[in-house]
């Protein structure tokens, strides 16, 4: 056997279906970013970050496909749709492979390359698909591996570099009788295709040196794009010389109907036969270029921007027309904040030790029943006269919201009515001031940092400022600021990293979560301040890193760090003379054994639904939905049984109304249909759904519009009771069982509703059909 053997990478086929989840969540992707285009079929396919939608040219529909259809979630690389199979080929930066065929509903994982232990995580990138002869050459980081997309495996993997060695392949080109290989760093190298050993690095003729962009070929001739920009023709005959070059960075050559397309950074340009140019664009109206990908045929060009999503321009003309399915600006959302009906959306960025830096410019995004406005940041600064820039946190104002309020951890406080940036308060129209900061490094920093906020009963605006000695301020309905001087608590504010959450009692006192100092209480009515930290005897808290807090409809406060979990269940009693009330851990049994809930699990964010059950969101283990005492783990949603993108879920928002609850994690934002919703004023409102409960429906019935402590009960047409529950918010679940003992049988069934001062009652039907 030959030296080079030993370097083969035998991969087998390894298949798995992914699971649609449309039945009850909903995907909110940020399609602006175009990896890479595809054609087919009469269809664009159009690879955004991590999601896909096709764009038919006939009928001009547009069709997502995201994690809620099955997709991984990870970032795309590339795509591929292969007209003789009708299947689409979707690359990833790890080396995942998905396949949607289409009319079919699962996704098809191929997670062969992903998987394999003797290939660096980091060499794994699939950088271009190249279909032939019903086979597709899949360019990587490591070589070219080959997959039959008749039979749905995978056959032989190419390691062509010098001495079988691992090298980068960008692009191939089966040119008969070569196929062509585009290195990054070594080269373009070519062998037979028919060939029955190109698994022989021998086999393979390095034709020139240095380092490639890409490479395709149009007519008898191969271009490709040299790390220079330079743009060299291949001859048959082995002659090499250069045709054009480009002061933008080239990306892609695509070909279709025998045009090459090439794009650049800032321009897209078609090719016939002989390089002869027959379209190009570099200005489009009303739009500044800024592309990954392109493609050119039908008199088109299909442009892949950066921000803009996909545009359509015609050869020859400058008019564009913007092709972007319904979401949000961006793909990693950091702050939500849900009122009935909307739902708002923030993207600034610091890092695990609110480390600003370097400063972050995003817009936000307003999602309104179903439809998203999306408010550029250039329109946000421009409104407002400023630079709103690390927008962390949003508020809705409860009585009035059409109000929001957007914290700057740099810039200040910005206020929105009705979709409109009104006033950026900062140093120069409020009493906020900034403050000047040495850093380690040297640096100067003279901001407003501005982190949690929460509007009381009375309409009053709290929020924080983070190393200002007068670190709590209120808001008034009026407009009106009032300080208040937290030295008595924190003696040096300057060396806290960042005041971040904040919470707001039944009796109108303040909580704040710092970075180091635990957690601080102030009533504004004592005018007095306590807190609590991990040392023994004073607090009880896993560490003074507190991330999140939350009152829940007791009245408990729940408390979320970087390193567990606690309860302060008397905070009334927080600000009694001298005492330091322990927060408390939630001791839960795990095969018999007592065990910490959520022990040492970072936790960003925690949320409390209308049946006072906990939504906790963590940093690395997705989200937990507790039960109202957390002793029982109701459901937990992670990467791998839901269609979270990752398990670093940034924060949750509930629509008290539907009891749609959203999740915003680091790679995009989804909603979960929840069946807890606030309580309602009266009974008018009270349904059942599903209804009627048809034959193999397996989950809940939701009986929904209740009033807080509601007596629901649920009899058979004789009067036989079959199910009786006290709403803790607007709804409750029935299993449509016999207090759990059996499923009940098919009939008419009344539900009665009783307020719980017993003055209202409602009666309502259930139809079960077994």
């Amino acid at each position: 056997m030959k030296q080079w053997a030993i370097a083969l990478l035998i991969i087998l086929p390894f298949l798995a279906g992914a699971q649609n989840f449309e039945d009850r969540w909903t995907g909110h992707f940020s399609y602006v970013s175009i990896k890479d285009i595809s054609q087919g079929d009469n269809k664009i396919f159009v690879g955004a970050e991590n999601a896909v939608f096709t764009y038919d040219l006939a009928t001009q529909q547009i069709k997502t496909y995201s994690t809620i259809n099955g997709l991984s979630g990870n970032a795309i690389t590339t795509i591929h749709y292969s007209d003789t199979f009708n299947l689409l080929v979707i690359g990833y930066e790890n080396g995942l492979m998905e396949i949607i065929k289409e009319g079919e509903e699962n996704v098809l994982k191929v997670v062969d390359i992903l998987e394999k232990q003797t290939i660096p995580p980091d060499k794994k990138r699939i950088n271009n698909f190249t279909e032939y002869n019903d086979k597709v050459y899949i360019a990587t980081q490591y070589g070219i591996s080959v997959f039959d997309l008749a039979r749905l495996e995978f056959g032989d993997t190419y390691f062509i570099g010098d001495g079988g060695s691992q090298i980068d392949i960008v692009q191939t080109v089966v040119q008969e009788p070569y196929i062509f290989a585009a290195s990054s760093t070594s080269g373009m190298r070519r062998a037979l295709v028919a060939d029955d050993n190109l698994i022989d690095y021998q086999n393979w003729t390095t034709i020139i040196g240095g380092g490639f962009r890409a490479a395709e070929k149009l007519g008898n001739e191969l271009f490709a794009s040299n790390r220079s920009n330079t743009i060299l023709r291949f001859t048959p005959d082995g002659i090499t010389s250069a045709v054009q070059n480009f002061n933008s960075e080239v990306l892609k050559f695509r070909l279709a109907d025998n045009l090459l397309t090439i794009t650049t950074k800032s321009s897209i340009q078609a090719y016939s036969d002989g390089f002869v140019q027959e379209a190009a664009a570099s200005t489009v109206l009303d739009f500044d270029l800024d592309l990954l990908s392109g493609y050119g045929f039908g008199n088109n060009f299909y442009i892949g921007t950066k921000e803009d999503g996909l545009l359509i321009v015609p050869f020859g003309g400058m008019q564009a027309t913007q092709i972007l399915p319904n979401g949000p600006i961006r793909n990693r959302p950091y702050a939500l904040d849900a009122s009935p009906g909307q739902l708002w959306v923030a993207f600034g960025e610091v890092d695990i030790d609110f480390n600003p830096y370097p400063l972050s410019r995003f817009g936000i995004s307003h999602l309104k029943d179903t439809l998203w406005n999306n408010i550029r940041y250039e329109e946000l600064s421009a409104a407002v006269g400023g630079e709103p820039t690390d927008l962390v946190k949003v508020t809705i104002n409860p009585e009035k919201p059409e109000e929001v309020f957007i914290s700057s951890f740099e810039k200040g406080l910005l206020k929105i009515v009705n979709e409109e940036p009104t006033i950026l308060y900062n140093e120069t129209n409020s009493p906020l001031d900034r403050i000047i900061v040495t850093a380690p490094n040297g640096n100067i920093d003279n901001g407003i940092r501005i982190f949690g906020s929460e509007f009381d009963r009375q309409g009053n605006l709290w929020f924080v400022q983070t190393k200002a000695d007068e670190g709590i301020i209120k808001l008034t309905p009026n407009g009106q600021f009032q300080k208040t001087d937290i030295t008595d608590i924190l003696p040096s504010p300057l060396s806290e990293l960042a005041l971040n959450k904040l919470a707001i009692s039944r009796e109108g006192n303040i909580f704040i979560g710092t970075y180091s100092n635990g957690l601080i209480g102030y009533s504004p009515t004592l005018n007095k301040f306590n807190k609590i930290s991990d040392n023994p005897g004073a607090g009880n808290l896993p560490t003074n890193n507190v991330r999140a807090l939350a009152f829940d409809a007791q009245n408990r406060l729940w408390i979320g760090t970087l390193k567990g979990l606690r309860v302060l269940y008397s905070p009334g009693s927080f600000f009694d003379e001298g005492t330091t009330p322990d927060s408390q851990s939630i001791i839960i049994l795990e095969d018999g054994v007592p065990q910490e809930l959520l022990f040492e699990q970072s936790i960003t964010d925690i949320e409390v639904d209308g049946s006072n059950n906990k939504w906790i969101a963590t940093a690395t283990s997705g989200a937990f939905y507790l039960s109202p005492n957390g002793q029982e783990t109701l459901l937990r949603f992670t990467k791998d049984n839901s269609p979270l993108p990752t398990n670093n879920v940034q924060d949750i928002a509930i629509d008290p109304f539907t009891g749609v609850v959203y999740f915003a994690t680091t790679q995009g934002l989804v909603a979960y249909r929840g069946t807890a919703t606030a309580p309602g004023d009266n009974l008018e409102n009270v349904h059942a759904f599903p209804n009627p409960v048809r034959p193999g429906f397996n989950g809940n019935v939701t009986i929904d519009g209740l009033t807080a402590q509601a007596n629901v009960k649920i009899t058979d047409i004789t009067g036989s009771l079959v199910f009786e529950e006290t709403s803790q918010g607007g709804s409750v679940l029935w299993d449509t069982t016999a207090f759990g003992r059996y499923k009940v049988r098919s009939g008419v069934y009344l539900v009665l509703v009783t307020t719980e001062d017993n003055v209202e009652t409602k009666v309502s039907k259930i139809m079960i059909i077994r």
